[in-house]
């Protein structure tokens, strides 16, 4: 005989369990129940206005993601300067988490933040501005080999989030590159001063767990921001019935989004602590 229908995302008992959730069928801390209505634009979404719409606009989660990536190239160099380390993650967090997603909010306003056009053009002019000055900065402390990063850096916020080119530079193969790939390498890059092979693997490893990040949270924007209405039943083999949600359908791809972002910034930190 057939049971009755449960949401999608939850176990027999109520709860996400390993989602990320915990076991008594609520998000904690974390995000969303599987139960819940999607009304925010992102997990990690705090209500609109205030200086609540400025800590949303950092998009936390997924900026402290890509800071580990710097710390992770760091880690593969043959000895971490705390000084090199500490003014890559300042400049990465200014271009990509401030100036990058300013630039993104001026573009359709995908979080629904109040913060006006003109707060984010200043927001994101400032950071990247600082951003640049913390690279010009490394060139003439630590290498002029730094210089090609520098410059590189400064093309690849303007042509991505600004989708220039006819958003040619706005895909998900340049993501992969420019907000994986170049972290980890100018990490590694800024400590070691060569290329080596540990440097190139981990640069690679960083694109391939961005192209991860986006296959998960692409279809969680979707549902979160574009869908009206979710519809259907998943039928099990054992009789049991699922009805499929929004919020059922985005909760293990939130899940995997959470425990990763932690994981990253924990590993990270865990290499570079006990790196010489």
């Amino acid at each position: 005989m057939a049971s009755a229908p449960r949401e999608f995302g939850v176990d027999g008992g109520g709860s996400a369990g390993a989602l990320g959730v915990d076991g008594g069928g609520s998000a904690g801390a974390l995000g969303d129940d599987a139960g819940a209505v999607l009304d925010r634009p992102a997990f990690y979404a705090l209500r609109p206005g205030g200086w609540r719409d400025l800590i949303t606009l950092l998009h936390p989660p997924y900026t402290a993601w890509h800071l580990s990536y710097v710390a992770l190239g760091a880690a593969a160099a043959p000895h971490i300067y705390a000084n090199r380390l500490a003014a890559a993650l300042a400049a990465f967090f200014l271009a990509v988490g401030i100036s990058a997603h300013a630039l993104d909010e001026l573009h359709g306003r995908p979080l629904g933040t109040r913060l006006s056009r003109a707060t984010l053009i200043t927001l994101a002019v400032i950071a990247f501005a600082g951003a640049i000055g913390i690279g010009i900065a490394g060139i003439f402390v630590v290498s002029p080999l730094l210089a090609p990063l520098v410059l590189a850096g400064g093309l690849l916020v303007p042509a991505y989030n600004l989708e220039l080119a006819g958003g040619r530079f706005h895909t998900d193969t340049w993501f992969a590159l420019a907000w994986g790939g170049f972290p980890a390498f100018t990490g590694y890059f800024a400590n070691a001063l060569t290329i080596r092979p540990a440097g190139l693997l981990v640069t690679a490893a960083c694109c391939l767990l961005s192209v991860a990040q986006r296959q998960l949270s692409t279809p969680v924007r979707r549902l979160r921001r574009n869908t009206t209405d979710v519809t259907g039943r998943q039928h099990l083999r054992d009789g049991e019935v699922v009805e499929l949600t929004a919020a059922g359908l985005s909760a293990p791809l939130e899940g995997a989004l959470r425990a990763l972002w932690i994981a990253l910034v924990l590993l990270a930190a865990g290499l570079v602590a006990t790196h010489p």
